[in-house]
């Protein structure tokens, strides 16, 4: 009987071992591990584009750009070939964390929320004097002590049935839980990414307008934003590999959402002209983060300091974010100042080839030094 509960706990272990290794965070960290990033620096955006896309059948990478007034994309298949236009539904990872943080700038507009409250003020938590629950200011600029995500079983159930999103089934109540047991201090943590901080954040803005998060947002995006084509994921589209999710599902906010290259070019076009005054809340700076490793700084991908959901590249000027899925992965980024934009959606996992994040960093300097010069 010991040998046996001893081999299932060997089992459990080495199963728990596996899904942290794979389990991928929809952002910023992961994007940059698989290929040789000493080449990168040298390379142009279309010579990564064709790299990452040689002889892949089933490459559909989708590149928008906006120059002041002027709004147009370009799809890209096998070996960089331009394919037909249309605008495919993409998954947009953690790109979503920028519409969870936009309705949250609603929200302080409207005098609903500050960004100095607690959380415990909207989610109903365990209130003693001894417990401090973290600021919407530093879970928005991941600074709230916060782990990327924390480790459930539904995610070993998940692996052992071939179940891609690692978060699925992981529900409201859970993050709830977790967020009573995994407590933080009244203190300024160095930035730590973080799915979950984002996903709280998501649980608060649900009960502060008292719907589900999902059903929130999706009125959010057709209401506020105007958009048609973007929603939280019901695992359809015109692509292969969109991951599952329940409808209470608590990582939705960090990750859910999908949508097209027409629709994102509107959505960033909306936060760099201010066409709804309080998107702007999101691209002032909170909080100093100073991210920026070597190796990304190498390819110009700064993060100096974050806004209400964005990263901020004060060097050059740059707005941005990122995201990825199993199967997807996307970059927006916009420079207010030279009202130049891009928008680059792609099929392919993050860790495949060169992820769109180096990509578009790439893209978006060559489009500031046409317009500077």
């Amino acid at each position: 009987m010991k040998k046996a509960i001893s081999k299932r706990r060997k089992m459990v272990k080495s199963v728990a071992i596996v899904v942290f290794a794979v389990v991928l965070a929809f952002g910023i960290f992961t994007a940059f591990a698989a290929y040789r990033m000493s080449l990168i620096p040298s390379m142009t955006f279309q010579e990564m584009l064709k790299y990452t896309t040689k002889d892949n059948k089933d490459a559909i990478i989708t590149v928008g750009i906006i120059k002041g007034t002027s709004m147009s994309y370009t799809v890209y298949g096998e070996n960089g070939t331009i394919l037909p236009s249309k605008e495919y539904t993409y998954e947009i990872g953690s790109a979503t964390k920028t519409f969870t943080c936009s309705l949250l700038c609603k929200a302080i507009s409207e005098g609903r929320v500050e960004l100095t409250d607690s959380i415990e003020k909207y989610i109903s938590l365990p209130e003693t004097e001894s417990i401090y629950y973290p600021t919407f200011r530093k879970l928005v600029t991941h600074t709230s002590g916060y782990k990327g995500y924390y480790f459930n079983r539904q995610m070993i159930s998940n692996f052992l049935h071939g179940q891609k999103n690692d978060f699925y089934g992981i529900g409201v109540e859970t993050l709830k839980k977790q967020i009573s047991k995994h407590i933080v201090k009244d203190k300024e943590y160095p930035f730590n990414y973080s799915n979950f901080g984002i996903s709280v954040v998501g649980i608060a803005l649900s009960n502060i307008y008292n719907k589900d998060y999902a059903s929130v947002m999706n009125d959010f995006i057709t209401s506020d934003l105007g958009l048609e084509h973007t929603k939280i994921s019901d695992s359809s589209g015109d692509l292969k590999g969109y991951w599952n999710w329940k409808s209470d599902d608590g990582y939705i906010p960090a990750g859910a959402i999908k949508s097209t290259i027409g629709d994102m070019l509107k959505y960033v076009n909306l936060h760099m002209t201010k066409g709804i005054p309080y998107l702007a809340l999101g691209h002032q700076e909170v909080a100093e983060i100073n991210a920026t490793k070597k190796q990304y700084e190498k390819m110009n991908i700064r993060m100096d300091a974050a806004g209400i959901g964005w990263m901020i590249d004060k060097q050059n000027n740059i707005i941005w974010h990122n995201g990825g899925t199993s199967n997807f992965n996307s970059y927006i980024a916009f420079d207010p100042k030279n009202q130049v934009s891009v928008v680059i959606l792609s099929n392919l996992s993050p860790n495949y080839r060169i992820p769109v994040t180096v990509m578009g960093a790439r893209l978006i300097l060559d489009l500031q030094s046409k317009e500077i010069n």
